[in-house]
This record gives structure tokens, sequence and C-alpha cells, in this order.
């Protein structure tokens, strides 16, 4: 990497595309860009465009290097910064947490529209970063929220974000394989649960593979709906009657999971596909009666 930083933040925009070396697009690579130097010297992209004149120490020069090495080793930038955007807003991330998908916004966004005008009382299995959670809370004006993990890490890391967006959950560390939700009269239970079987690996980039949890993304081929049926299983003690199942799930499996439901007892199970055409959510109603 040339040690000559440039002296105009167009010039500081180019030089930094040129130094990443990752296998991704023009495009991807120009936004990693903007985020690099947003964060490293406060240069925002309009004073990037306008072509603002800069002046960068050797210190500065370091940590820009220093940055950018990163960021060639695959690491996601979300755990370089150690935050990721999700519905608007900022959450903590770290190696051992998931870092928040477009995809599980959708599911909160059908959840958030299915809620409207409902003071609902729900349940998060694997809460990861508690994105999903802090997000019901703060759209539909909750006072309350539970979520699950099984890992003390993670649980660490929710709790700094519901500090950090000021709602009250409470975070319970169970392992849905093993243990029981000691929560009933939900009216909604939600889960993101590990599904990208370990055959489809090879099809995952190196940023994913090496740095972000397996056990948060990866199921076996052998058993690929296992947290779904314990979820669901699970579900049926702890929904109300007409409370609503929610989850994300592999594109792969929709009939399989909403079969799944069927022979559990759930009604009025849809398959609903993301932006991008494919199959994502499953949502369902338990009924008691």
């Amino acid at each position: 990497m040339s040690e000559i930083i440039p002296d105009s933040s167009k010039k500081l925009l180019q030089y930094v595309i040129n130094n990443i070396t990752i296998d991704e697009s023009d495009q991807e690579k120009q936004s990693l860009a903007y985020i690099i130097i947003d964060e490293l010297f406060n240069i925002n992209k309009s004073e990037i465009i306008t072509d603002r004149s800069i002046n960068i120490s050797k210190s500065q020069g370091k940590e820009l290097k220093a940055f950018i090495e990163r960021i060639n080793k695959n690491e996601p930038i979300q755990y370089i910064l150690e935050e990721a955007e999700f519905y608007g807003r900022k959450f903590n991330v770290a190696q051992g947490v998931l870092i928040p998908r477009n995809e599980t916004e959708e599911l909160v966004d059908l959840i958030i529209k299915d809620s409207k005008e409902k003071k609902i009382k729900f349940l998060d299995v694997g809460t990861g970063s508690a994105c999903i959670p802090i997000t019901l809370i703060k759209e539909l004006k909750l006072n309350k929220g539970y979520a699950i993990d099984f890992d003390p890490r993670v649980i660490k890391i929710a709790r700094q974000n519901a500090t950090r967006h000021n709602v009250d959950i409470d975070f319970l560390m169970i392992d849905i394989l093993t243990e029981r939700i000691p929560v009933i009269g939900l009216d909604v239970l939600v889960s993101n649960p590990p599904y990208i079987t370990e055959s489809e690996k090879v099809l995952m980039k190196p940023n994913v593979l090496n740095y972000e949890p397996n056990t948060a993304l990866f199921v076996s081929d052998e058993d690929p709906l296992i947290f779904y049926q314990k979820i669901a299983s699970a579900g049926r003690g702890c929904l109300r009657d007409e409370g609503r199942l929610y989850f994300e799930i592999n594109e792969r499996f929709g009939n399989q999971v909403a079969q799944l439901l069927e022979n559990e007892g759930y009604k009025n199970i849809e398959i609903i596909q993301d932006i991008n055409g494919k199959d994502r959510i499953v949502k369902a109603s338990n009924t008691l009666t």
C-alpha cells in the first residue's frame, strides 16, 4: 500500500478503493470506502463529492492502513466498527454475535404491520444482538419484551443494546434444544434460527465463514429443521390461543416448515417471500380449541 496519502477527499476515496483487494464489486468497494473515510476522518459522502481539501497526518495514515488491512482479510466491517445498522438504528456487535441482515428486517416489518395498535407480549428465540426485540419494542411502543439465547457472550452484547436503546427486555439464558421456555401467554413467538445447511458452506463468502458464529448460522444436513421443530413444539404451550409464530427460513425449506407446523397443530400457515422473491418467512397461528 502506498504511503502517500492524497490531499483531497475525492482522491482519498479513490485511494481507499484502489487498496481494497477483496473479491467484491466496485460498488461494494466504494461503499466500504465511504464508510472507512467517514469513520476515521469524519468526512461524509457529501464532503467527498464536493472534494473537500484534507490534511491527513502520518498517524492517521497508519490507522487507515491498518483498517484496510483488516478489510482485506475479509473481516466484516461491522466487526471492525463494532456496530451494525438494523431498521434505522445502530446496534453493538462483536465476533460471536450474528450481524443483522436485511432479510430479518423484513421479518420484523411483517410483525410490526400485523401488530399495529396492539400491545403484544412477545419472545424472541436466539436473540443475538437483540435487534428483533428492541425494534419491536421501539416501533410498537411496548413496555417490555422477552428474549432467549444460549451463549452468555451474546447475552452480554444484547443487554448492552437494550441499555443503548433504553428498552426493558427480560433476557433468559436458555438452550432451546434442551430446555423449555418459561414464559406463557405470548401473543408472538419469533425466531431467526440457524438454517443454512453444512453442505451450503461452499456458497458462503470468507467474511461469513471466517468471522461470524457458526452456531448462529449452520445446521446439519441430516436434521436441518431441528430448531423449527423444537420452537414450534414449545410454542404450542407458550402462545395464547390465536397467538402467532414467525420464522425466518432457508428458502429451500418453506414447504417443509409449513408441513411441520401443520403437523404440530398450527393454523393459518403462510409462506412469505422476501424482496428478492425467495421464500423467507413462515407465519402461523396457534389454536388451542
